[in-house]
């Protein structure tokens, strides 16, 4: 049975996202929720935050249909994240020139399944 999470709108780039990603992607949840409050990755704290609410949902889950979901058995089965919207910024530069700034944001959604 599959619980999902989902947070849009993360003010982190995708590529540094993957990162931490990366590094709970197939670990068993609590093992994962001990990996992101070690991590010093600024976007560690979102996905922190999003596991906690897929851990939520599945004992919501559990809850409302009374199906048999063990919490210890759970696992980070899947983890995507996507490009959001970029919002831009103008900063002024030398001899009355101004550049770009790309504020990039994110879309995480977190997938656990059991083992």
């Amino acid at each position: 049975m599959e619980v999902r999470a989902k947070i849009k709108g993360v003010r982190f780039r995708p590529q540094k996202g993957r990162l931490v990603a990366n590094l709970i992607r197939s670990k068993s949840a609590s093992r994962a929720l001990e990996i992101l409050q070690g991590c010093e990755k600024s976007a560690a704290v979102p996905f922190e935050k999003l596991l906690r609410s897929a851990l939520a949902n599945a004992v919501e889950h559990n809850a409302r249909h009374q199906a048999g979901i063990d919490l210890d058995n759970l696992y980070v089965k899947r983890v995507t994240v996507d490009e959001g919207p970029r919002s831009w910024r103008i900063r002024p530069r030398a001899q009355g020139r101004a550049t770009w700034i790309n504020k990039g944001v994110s879309h995480v959604t977190v997938v656990l399944d059991e083992r």
